[in-house]
């Protein structure tokens, strides 16, 4: 695993989410992903902000290849366990990042990231855009993010601001010609306040694919 050279506020709450409890995550993997990834052709994957793993496995699964890259080194100890344990440890490899200031190096038929916000600061854009740089000719770039808070949100836990499905291909500012919109497309899914209030949570997904 690759190490930071120095802490930072944002890996340290990062750290301190993980170290405080033990399993943050279900270990199953992102419905969308699943959807949308499914019918592609495995090659080499990088999976951003991996958490504790179960998106990596599951694509390690089905014969990808897989890098998976977190701010949290408990995160990818438990990522590379999950992996060890569903029998696909030797098609993954684990490497420690705070996105943006370092970034895993190569080029990937399949770069994703799911929910990449964070309660802490970081500059999203030029993640999500050398996220894209990541993309193989002929590759894929998947990203799915929340659309906004949950329904039964009434108080907002913390400033956020939450991208619009054309507000973001806006800002990523892909060349013209290169990339085709496959996918782009608002989902609403359930969504059970703790407690217990029914509701429902909008989340926006992206399949783009290079040329």
């Amino acid at each position: 695993m690759t190490d930071l050279p120095l802490p930072a506020p944002a890996a340290e709450f990062w750290e301190a989410r993980y170290r405080d409890t033990d399993r943050v995550w279900s270990g199953r993997p992102n419905d969308l992903l699943v959807r949308e990834a499914s019918a592609l052709t495995p090659g080499t994957a990088l999976d951003l902000g991996c958490g504790e793993g179960a998106d990596a496995v599951w694509l390690a699964s089905r014969g990808w290849r897989v890098t998976g890259a977190d701010i949290s080194g408990t995160a990818l100890e438990r990522a590379a366990a999950h992996a060890a344990e569903a029998g696909v440890g030797e098609r993954t490899a684990w490497e420690r990042h705070e996105l943006g200031p370092s970034f895993p190096a190569g080029s990937f038929d399949l770069v994703n990231a799911q929910y990449l916000q964070s309660p802490v600061a970081f500059d999203q854009r030029a993640v999500l855009s050398a996220a894209a740089r990541a993309v193989a000719d002929g590759g894929t770039l998947l990203l799915v993010m929340h659309a906004g808070w949950p329904s039964w949100q009434t108080e907002p836990p913390f400033d956020a601001v939450f991208p619009t499905l054309d507000g973001l291909l806006a800002e990523l500012a892909l060349p013209d010609g290169e990339w085709s919109v496959v996918t782009a497309e608002t989902v609403r899914r359930p969504s059970v306040s703790p407690e217990g209030t029914e509701g429902f949570r909008e989340d926006h997904v992206w399949r783009l694919r290079r040329a």
